[in-house]
Parts: structure tokens; C-alpha cells; sequence
């Protein structure tokens, strides 16, 4: 049996929402970059300039990428070798939260209630999703998510009927609805399985996958590229001035389903979809 002070987790959440917030994946920049090259449109190469001076300040001067600093959402796998010491585990997170967007001077977005909407101050408490795992580590992601882009995805019980075009369609017809709403260019985490809140939470971790990983399995990451082509073809475009590379990348997460269900889930990310992972 491992013993971790939660106070290292407390740290550890402080240094990723940070991080997360003032710099993007490598592999997400990268995308960003090859993007700008394959844009058609003038104005759309234009946006992307944009874009890629914005990361190279945000890099440089030590601040956000982007103004929203998102609620902060917390994957942490937990070996069930490990025992905690030192206080609660879930005060800890929260306080790794407070802390990394008050002293990193991140933008507070967190209402204590979503009908009272009194600001919390400190963007506590974050959404954390928890999963027991094999061995003694603990691996822990933070991935801030705007809602300019979370308020544009959507869920659909589908029945086991519905062909693989149809599922199409309507994650595509999900980002035409989106227009330049969620910052494109976007990337695209797609839950397919599971119950409700499953393939919710499938969606969102998809986002969480490095954008030049496709899914193992071959199906998936077929219906990845038809998604990513099929989305390319709405022409909205570098912040929905019209273009080529509306979107970068499709992931899709899939996990078992009850006979009569095909739940179906997209999480849109805006062209900083953002996540910092560390391991104890």
C-alpha cells in the first residue's frame, strides 16, 4: 500500500490549472499550424495568424490563452494500491483549484448556484470524475472548459435502428447548428454507449485524447474521418468567417450500451481545447 499526501495532490491541481490555462497541448498546436496551411481561404489564413500570435503571447507573457478560463473539469485515476493521508481528498482538489486560478490570476467563472448565480470567486468547486485503476499511481488531467463551446453540445438517445449515416448527420447538423458560436476552428469529442450520463462523460474525455491519436479500433476511427470531412464541408471556417478547416479533429469514445439504446453525445471544443496532465 502506497500513502500519498493529498497536499501533493493539492499542489499537483494548482500547477495544472496553470498550466492548462497558459499553454496548449504540443500536439494541439501542431494541429493548429497544419490547419493554417491546409486553409483555402484567404480571410480563414488570416484568422489562423491570428490565432497562432495569440499562443506565442500567451506563451511568452505568462498569460491566458484564451479570456474564458473555463470550469475546471478533473480526471484523476487512482491505483487502488494508494491510501490518502493528510485530510480529504476532495478538499484537496478544491483547494488546488482556488488556489491555481487565484495566484495564477485566471479569470473566476464558477457560480455557487444556477439559478442564484453568485460567483464562488475562486472557480470551486470543479467537476471531478474519479475512476479506480490498477497499481499504486495516480494520474491526474485538468481540462478547463469555456462554455462559449460547452454550451453548444448536445445529447440524443438514439435507438439501436439508427444507421451509421444517420449518426452522421446529426453530429454534423450539431456543429452547422454551432456556427462560429464555439471559436472555430473546434475539435469535436464524440461519446457513443453507455447510458445518459455516459456517453456525456465519453464525450468529454474524448477531448482529453491527443487530436493526432485516432480510435484503435478501426470502425471508429473510419467514422472519425467521415465526421471530420463531413464537418470540413460546412464552410463555416476560422471563427465562422468562411473556409475550409472549420474543424481539426474528431475523437470518438464508445463503451458497451443496453440492447434497446444507442446514446449518442458531442462535446464541441473551441481551437484552445485545453488539458494538462501529471502523474504521482
Amino acid at each position: 500500500m502506497r500513502e500519498i499526501n493529498v497536499g501533493l495532490v493539492e499542489e499537483t491541481v494548482r500547477e495544472l490549472c496553470i498550466k492548462a490555462n497558459l499553454l496548449l497541448p504540443a500536439d494541439m498546436e501542431e494541429c493548429i499550424g497544419c490547419g493554417a496551411k491546409a486553409e483555402e481561404s484567404p480571410v480563414g489564413r488570416a484568422v489562423f495568424d491570428d490565432i497562432i500570435e495569440n499562443i506565442r503571447v500567451a506563451k511568452e507573457e505568462n498569460i491566458p490563452i484564451c479570456q474564458d478560463c473555463g470550469m475546471a473539469v478533473i480526471f484523476i485515476d487512482i491505483g487502488q494500491e494508494v491510501h490518502f493521508t493528510g485530510g480529504s481528498l476532495r478538499e484537496a482538489i478544491d483547494r488546488g483549484v482556488s488556489r491555481g486560478y487565484t495566484e495564477g490570476r485566471l479569470r473566476c467563472s464558477v457560480v455557487s448556484d444556477p439559478l442564484e448565480r453568485v460567483n464562488t470567486g475562486d472557480n470551486t468547486p470543479p467537476v471531478v470524475h474519479t475512476r479506480i485503476v490498477d497499481g499504486e499511481g495516480v494520474r491526474i488531467t485538468v481540462a478547463p472548459k469555456g462554455f462559449g463551446s460547452e454550451n453548444m453540445s448536445q445529447l440524443k438517445m438514439m435507438t439501436p435502428s439508427v444507421t451509421v449515416e444517420e449518426i452522421i448527420d446529426w453530429v454534423v447538423g450539431v456543429v452547422g447548428k454551432a456556427g462560429s458560436n464555439p471559436c472555430p476552428p473546434i475539435v469535436i469529442g464524440v461519446g457513443i454507449g453507455g447510458d445518459f450520463e455516459k456517453c456525456a462523460y465519453l464525450a468529454k474525455k474524448a477531448l482529453c485524447r491527443p487530436v493526432s491519436e485516432r480510435n484503435p479500433k478501426a470502425l471508429y476511427a473510419e467514422l472519425e474521418a467521415k465526421m471530420l470531412e463531413r464537418i470540413n464541408r460546412l464552410g463555416i471556417g476560422p471563427q465562422g468567417f468562411g473556409g475550409t478547416q472549420t474543424c481539426l479533429a474528431v475523437n470518438i469514445e464508445q463503451a458497451p450500451t443496453h440492447i434497446a439504446g444507442l446514446p449518442v453525445a458531442v462535446n464541441v471544443g473551441c481551437h484552445v481545447t485545453r488539458h494538462a496532465s501529471a502523474e504521482i
